[in-house]
């Protein structure tokens, strides 16, 4: 089965009605505005009182969100508006910029027990590195053409590109980093044209390396002790896990009243930033949880309505990427707090507090609205061309190859 973007239809009217026919997708930036308008106020509410405690001045975080904030839509304004080719010329640099940073990172960290931030936390590479990764693989996947899936073109360098990112982001370390990097980069391997059955032997690889991770590191070790202990006992359930749960409890259906979480202070460790999932639940209950979810639910449906609706394979590959980067972040955020999967460090896209992440997240959007923005060019192609492909040669889905032939309407 073939998904096509089917013949488009002649552009009538003026010249300023061709305008107003032409832009990025606009559920996509109202998702977008809601996302982080929901995402401030949240912010505010869940950090005054460790603002407080920290600067002595109840709105200091918030004015750095609203900071942050301002950064990241200048990012993501270029983001849009910068031709798309562009990332095949800058994709080498980024990567080689990423790792020099990771590798920056670690030395200037030396004898700290988390080297995973500059400048005492506002900068972290990590968050930088997946968008890097992403476009790089997108770029790289696309220049392989038909021959990613042969094992000494595609697999093995893809497996050593991921191992170098991923393994120095490890050494900061910063577990659920790499578990992010490393379901999106198969996802992306998966759409571009692998066979089955190296899908298949990287999930087990991954599968295996997680699992040899939880069982010799202190820290693994401990998580899963304390989820597997959780699903029978919450009170063996880790501290942070048992006081977001009891924040969801405690909010019902309707919740306590925005403003009046009783595990903002002091209770719940990192309200604004990991846990402010479950100040969500406390304040605004059941509803604004739903909420919350329902948001991000129709972030993936119009990214990957962009992705499928975009003629060129590179697009389609960054597009599925940047979705399912912050899908993802965001499911594992409200699934870690609700004590449906061992515990990770994951902020929650567009609301938790963070520069880096919300820098990151509103660039990676900018990409999505640039692939989603139709130029006349595009509005007036008569063709059809296959974007997104599910066929059973070699036994595996692929994204079908592009540009090399357009069916007119006048075919036949």
């Amino acid at each position: 089965m073939t998904i096509n973007v089917g013949p488009a239809a002649p552009i009538q009217g003026s010249s300023s009605r061709r305008r107003l026919t032409l832009g990025y997708d606009p559920w996509l930036l109202v998702l977008i505005a809601a996302l982080v308008t929901f995402g401030l106020v949240m912010v505010y509410s869940a950090s005054w009182d460790v603002s407080w405690r920290l600067y002595k001045d109840p709105n200091a975080i918030f004015r750095l969100q609203v900071i942050h904030l301002g950064i990241g839509l200048v990012t993501m304004t270029v983001a849009a508006w910068l031709p798309i080719d562009w990332l095949r010329r800058l994709a080498l640099l980024l990567i080689l910029i990423t790792i020099g940073t990771l590798l920056a990172v670690l030395v200037v960290n030396v004898g700290v027990e988390h080297r995973r931030a500059f400048l005492g936390g506002s900068i972290q590479p990590s968050e930088m590195a997946k968008l890097a990764l992403i476009i790089y693989l997108a770029v790289w996947m696309e220049s392989k053409g038909e021959r990613l899936a042969d094992m000494g073109y595609g697999f093995w360098p893809l497996i050593m590109i991921i191992g170098v990112i991923g393994g120095l982001i490890l050494l900061q370390p910063d577990l659920s980093a790499v578990l992010t990097l490393g379901l999106v980069a198969l996802m992306m391997f998966y759409l571009a044209g692998a066979r089955i059955w190296q899908v298949a032997v990287m999930a087990f690889g991954g599968g295996t390396f997680a699992f040899l991770l939880v069982r010799l590191t202190q820290t693994g070790h401990e998580r899963w002790k304390q989820y597997v202990g959780g699903l029978v006992d919450l009170k063996q359930a880790s501290y942070h896990v048992q006081q977001s749960l009891q924040a969801f409890y405690s909010g019902g259906v309707l919740g306590q009243g925005l403003g009046a979480s009783r595990g903002k202070f002091g209770l719940l460790p990192a309200p604004h930033t990991d846990s402010i999932y479950a100040v969500i639940g406390e304040e605004l209950g059941l509803i604004g949880a739903l909420f919350a979810l329902l948001l991000f639910s129709l972030f993936l449906w119009r990214g990957f309505k962009v992705a499928i609706n975009s003629p060129h394979r590179m697009e389609i590959l960054l597009a599925s990427g940047i979705t399912s980067w912050i899908g993802m972040e965001a499911m594992i955020n409200m699934a870690v707090l609700l004590g449906l999967i061992p515990f990770a460090g994951n902020a929650l896209p567009f609301i938790s507090y963070g520069g880096s992440n919300l820098v990151t997240t509103l660039t990676g959007v900018g990409l999505l609205l640039n692939i989603s923005r139709r130029t006349p060019e595009a509005l007036d192609l008569r063709g059809s061309v296959a974007t997104l492909g599910f066929g059973r040669r070699h036994g595996r889905r692929r994204v079908s190859r592009l540009g090399g032939r357009r069916r007119t309407q006048q075919e036949g």
